[in-house]
């Protein structure tokens, strides 16, 4: 049951404001716990975030303060069921913090969904999450995907998401609807639907 599912969000400064705050909201909509975490930061920090318009010349516009609301210093991946990794400009630095790597590796080694959006591959590919997997992303993470041994798969739309084994990856927020039903399916919860 859904309720029952705990998840983790890993977070940055200038995360793309959609990929963290629609994620956040839906996923506690389908009533799970969400822990929204930064390295270096506490529950009750912001993490400031970024709005991208990825139609034509890509811009930059700043979005809404993201509140955390747990202890990056106090996760402990075994008491997890899943992580969501946003993109943005956050996973340009998250990707090299040594911390943030080993948090990706222990979720990689317990074969625990991780569900990474837009830029947020990056991180995965730092990790050597990718090696040998089949993933997308916006299309600029291309070349650090396939430097990372990935089977690189191009988008048709910004909203195209593939699912390989545990990993989930989508090209951008515009694939929400798509990302975040495939990652509820990975963490064994189901979604139901009236009809109407």
């Amino acid at each position: 049951m859904a309720s029952q599912k705990r998840v983790l969000l890993l977070c940055g400064d200038y995360v793309e404001d959609y990929e963290v705050m629609v994620p956040f909201q839906a996923l506690l909509a389908y009533g799970l716990s969400v822990d929204a975490v930064c390295p270096g930061k506490k529950s009750g920090d912001i993490c400031r975030t970024a709005i991208h318009d990825s139609t034509g010349h890509q811009s930059e516009s700043r979005g809404h303060n993201f509140a955390l609301n747990a202890n990056f210093d106090e996760v402990d991946p075994t008491k997890y069921d899943g992580l969501v990794i946003p993109g943005g400009r956050a996973p340009e630095y998250l990707a090299i913090n040594e911390l943030v790597i080993n948090l990706v590796n222990k979720f990689q080694d317990l074969q625990k969904p991780i569900a990474s959006i837009c830029h947020g591959q990056l991180i995965l590919a730092a990790a050597g999450s990718v090696k040998g997997r089949k993933c997308t992303a916006y299309p600029a993470v291309r070349p650090a995907l396939i430097a990372a041994g990935a089977h690189w798969v191009e988008p048709d739309t910004m909203a195209f998401c593939i699912t390989d084994g545990n990993l989930i990856t989508g090209a951008t927020y515009e694939g929400h609807p798509k990302f975040i039903r495939l990652f509820i399916k990975a963490l064994g919860a189901k979604i139901s639907s009236s009809g109407k």
